[in-house]
């Protein structure tokens, strides 16, 4: 079901998804949270696709906030709401802002949609402000997501996180590593056992998770890391690879393709592995969790980012 609310105020909004509910059914009893998404036009429905496939994880209400580009004179706030089979598991209300009620406190358009005594997870999906814990919107949110991915400059804004880092901030270019940090855990967890006495890293010069993974891996194994961008012709996009180099000789996990790896070790049979990259609703569901700060992330791209080496100039690959 959807609703259409043209010109309208958020007290109107909230009488509204009460109407809907009691009309049409839905409930919004066991809603575990309520997610923020700040987004541009033209990239609406793709993150209230995401939202709604995380929600079955996840059962919230997704609030979209939009603010249209130029200036309209005409002060003016207009909403839509979702529920049942155009929500997934959540309710969605889309907020579009015109004129001054764009450019006022964007916290006010919002703070009478959330629900009570539920925790706030706000999203940027591209356009990003800096400071976000500092903005009206992060101040009232326990967990702010950004991603890297979607920047312009993927590298730089990677470069930057540290020094914006807030306890509860997280970006999505970090949630891309889970498979990667899984088997390279899973690989120094079994014989046989040799210390790393160093790495390496390749990934595209468009995936911001190269950096991430390089800063963990020198943050974790206290080792110097080589990390370096591939030239986009020869591998496109995220990373292509990770050796670990130990005195018994290297394991490599490397990517021949996008949707696969092929692990190598010292002694052992080549297994090649499904190695799919991840899906932004897959990447968002993580991320919905855990509401409390992610310590480890907070200290790779402060401790981890500090000790790693600038990257190698980028280079083709030759294996």
């Amino acid at each position: 079901m959807i609703v259409d609310l043209p010109d309208t105020t958020v007290s109107k909004i909230s009488r509204a998804l009460v109407n809907v509910r009691e009309e049409g059914g839905a409930v919004a009893l066991g809603r575990v949270l309520t997610l923020v998404i700040l987004t541009r036009e033209g990239a609406v429905e793709e993150v209230i696709e995401a939202a709604n496939d995380a929600s079955r994880e996840h059962p919230m209400r997704v609030i979209v906030l939009m603010i249209p580009d130029g200036y309209d004179a005409e002060s003016r706030l207009d909403a839509q709401i979702r529920v049942g089979g155009d929500a997934g598991a959540s309710e969605v209300v889309t907020l579009r802002a015109f004129g001054d009620a764009g450019r006022s406190n964007l916290e006010s358009l919002v703070t009478g949609l959330l629900l009570p005594d539920a925790p706030v997870v706000v999203w940027w999906p591209n356009r990003t402000p800096d400071h976000i814990s500092k903005t009206s919107i992060g101040r009232i949110a326990q967990r702010r997501i950004t991603d890297a991915a979607t920047k312009s400059d993927p590298s730089a804004w990677v470069a930057d996180l540290g020094g914006q880092y807030a306890p509860g901030d997280t970006d999505l270019a970090w949630t891309r590593l889970t498979r990667w940090r899984e088997q390279l855990a899973a690989i120094l967890d079994q014989p046989p056992y040799e210390p790393v006495i160093g790495v390496r890293v390749r990934g595209a010069s468009d995936s911001p998770s190269t950096a991430l993974l390089a800063a963990w891996l020198r943050l974790t194994l206290d080792v110097p890391v080589d990390w370096a961008y591939l030239d986009a012709e020869e591998w496109p996009h995220g990373i292509k690879s990770v050796a670990l180099v130990r005195a018994g000789g290297e394991v490599l996990l490397e990517r021949p393709s996008p949707g696969t790896a092929i692990l190598t070790q010292p002694g052992q049979p080549s297994h090649e592995l499904a190695f799919p990259r991840r899906t932004l609703r897959e990447c968002l569901a993580e991320e919905l969790r855990r509401l409390d700060p992610d310590v480890l992330y907070g200290r790779v791209i402060t401790e981890g980012w500090e000790l790693l080496d600038p990257p190698a100039a980028k280079e083709t690959q030759t294996r």
